[in-house]
């Protein structure tokens, strides 16, 4: 089930902010189309620090419902305190979701053991599976794989999304967890190299505007063809570049309108791509093959 090409889908919103409803289903039916995995819904792409507890769970509602029996459906449950992602946890765990993906408590930089103790307490809260998220990046602390090995043995942790960039790291949390535990890339420009070591999927930015490609690329290093895998990746190299322009999910909800399947909306404190980065994010897409 956590394996293969997984997208961190946008929210798509009205010019107003509000959530689009009509868009979301067809968003959903594209990547089901295209051979996506599964969809995380309200995680940073999705814009979850803006998302009330009513629109998330509109949102993953509606997302179960359409991909039933074709994609899996993470939620987004992961806040910078325990007790409100504990909350959180029990009342997403209760819809018809596949698992949650909790991402490390961001700006209050607990040690090692605040992060082993968060996370047990999530998963003692859930009724479904756990996905650990782990971007350092965004939340200013990081989960040491030797963490992430004890977390590994918790009954309900399945998994991790790792977005350090580094295949030594993706090698280690492979080494040192339980049997089964299952390690998804969380960045797409190192997604390749970290199939090879050990890694069983991605969740991905890159898939919200190429999800084929990226399905495939992910099924060729899954099957072991990493030549296959580096011809298709090779396309998508800009994507993975130039959706990081600005702040994700500005450049890729931009790119998405251009694609026309979403329309112009974003919440503040996030702003439209500024106009110097279009060009470029507008030649990557040309390179990976998805706009004329």
């Amino acid at each position: 089930m956590f394996s293969g090409s997984l997208v961190a889908i946008v929210t798509p919103m009205h010019p107003d902010g509000t959530v689009d409803f009509d868009a979301w289903g067809r968003l959903i039916d594209f990547h089901a189309q295209a051979g996506t995995s599964g969809i995380v819904v309200g995680g940073t792409t999705g814009e979850s620090v803006t998302l009330s507890d009513a629109e998330l769970g509109e949102l993953t509602q509606r997302a179960c419902a359409l991909a039933h029996g074709r994609m899996a459906v993470l939620a987004g449950a992961g806040t910078s305190s325990t007790a409100a992602t504990v909350a959180r946890v029990r009342w997403l765990s209760a819809l018809p979701v596949d698992a949650l993906l909790v991402v490390t408590p961001a700006y209050n930089r607990p040690a090692q053991e605040g992060l082993y103790q968060h996370f047990c307490a999530a998963a003692q809260a859930s009724a479904k599976p756990l996905v650990l998220y782990n971007v350092p990046a965004r939340t200013a602390v990081d989960m040491k794989p030797s963490t992430v090995a004890r977390l590994s043995q918790v009954a309900g942790i399945v998994g991790i999304k790792e977005a350090v960039p580094e295949v030594a790291r993706v090698r280690e949390l492979v080494a040192a967890c339980a049997p089964g535990f299952v390690v998804l890339s969380g960045d797409d420009a190192s997604a390749r190299a970290v199939l090879h070591a050990g890694a069983r999927g991605v969740i991905s930015v890159t898939a919200n505007v190429a999800p084929a490609a990226m399905s495939q690329m992910v099924a060729a290093a899954l099957g072991g063809d990493f030549e296959r895998a580096q011809a298709l990746d090779k396309p998508l190299a800009g994507l993975h570049r130039d959706l990081f322009l600005e702040a994700n999910p500005i450049p890729v909800k931009w790119l998405l309108t251009q694609m026309g399947l979403v329309a112009a909306g974003i919440r503040l404190p996030l702003t439209a791509l500024a106009e110097q980065y279009r060009a470029g994010v507008l030649a990557a897409a040309r390179a990976a093959g998805i706009l004329g």
